[in-house]
């Protein structure tokens, strides 16, 4: 019985947290403190070289297999390396949102550089056979996040900081870079 915690599922452990929280009090509050920690304690680099490997490790033959006719159409194997590359990139653009969304704007800022930065290092050092089909859209996909991001966060510090960021860390791509 010891090890019940354990053997939960996923959505069984979910639906037990849940429930201490909206019970409240103590457990509530250390539960909170403990989730806070979690979400500030993340390494830049890590967090780039985690999205490096998220791209770097996409096998062109995904992008084969995605390609050609369907009972839709036809993908070409462009359309099905966006999708890919989106379908990668997806939970780390989903966490700097999720930084926003709990008013948390240096957190955001800091794995929205650790995101561009992993996409950079894909483009700029990445051998893998995916990103000869993929050209462009590296760099497409960082400068959308940072738009989006730059959208959220009017503050000309936090501009400043980003974009002091990108031509220190991705110098190749500063000249995307438009004046606060």
């Amino acid at each position: 019985m010891s090890d019940v915690i354990g053997k939960l599922t996923a959505e069984q452990a979910l639906e037990i947290v849940e429930w201490l929280c909206r019970k409240g009090g103590d457990i509530r509050d250390a539960m909170v403190a403990e989730a806070m920690n979690l979400l500030t304690e993340f390494s830049l680099d890590e967090t780039a070289e985690n999205v490096f490997d998220a791209l770097d490790l996409i096998d062109v033959q995904d992008c084969w297999d995605q390609a050609g006719r369907s009972r839709d159409g036809y993908t070409s194997p462009d359309e099905a390396a966006v999708d890919i590359i989106e379908e990668e990139l997806q939970p780390f653009i989903d966490q700097v949102e999720r930084y926003h969304e709990l008013g948390m704007p240096e957190q955001e800022a800091t794995y929205c550089m650790a995101v561009i930065l992993g996409i950079y290092r894909f483009e700029h050092e990445s051998k893998s056979e995916f990103k000869k089909l993929a050209e462009d859209l590296p760099a497409e996909c960082a400068g959308n996040l940072l738009e989006e991001w730059r959208a959220r966060n009017p503050a000309q510090g936090g501009i400043d900081a980003m974009y002091a960021f990108i031509r220190e860390r991705c110098p190749k791509w500063a000249s995307w870079l438009k004046d606060g």
